[in-house]
């Protein structure tokens, strides 16, 4: 099986490695697992932006992130033109440019995109345990 990792995944990986569910690590280790370029995108937009304290919005550093990806057994997947022009089908009914993106690149890679996030979960390219 192919898995597409949602970013709350890479940031527990890489942070907070006892978030992740013992089945979803069987799930991970027993799979071709990837991170998006998205994902990355998305922390590092998240780690730049500041409350009015100064303190950062974002709690993992992308450069973190990118560094824990070359040192695991996840693979870091080509993000294309092809990729961000195709369509998502079926759509999301909501408009979270990177829960779409990152089902989009699952949808090209022949994945299924591991999320806890309620939203997706109904998405047929979702991972679902049963």
């Amino acid at each position: 099986m192919r898995l597409l990792l949602d970013t709350h995944f890479l940031l527990w990986a890489t942070i907070d490695p006892e978030a992740i569910r013992a089945r979803e690590r069987a799930l991970i280790a027993d799979s071709e697992t990837f991170v998006s370029p998205i994902s990355l995108w998305e922390l590092r937009l998240k780690w730049q932006r500041r409350r009015p304290s100064g303190e950062r919005k974002g709690i993992l550093d992308p450069d973190l992130a990118f560094a824990y990806i070359a040192s695991s057994a996840l693979e870091l997947a080509v993000l294309t033109g092809v990729d961000c022009a195709t369509q998502l089908r079926p759509e999301i009914d909501h408009g979270d440019p990177f829960d779409e993106q990152l089902l989009i690149h699952a949808q090209q890679l022949d994945a299924k995109l591991l999320t806890r996030d309620r939203m997706l979960l109904r998405h047929p390219l979702a991972y679902r345990f049963t």
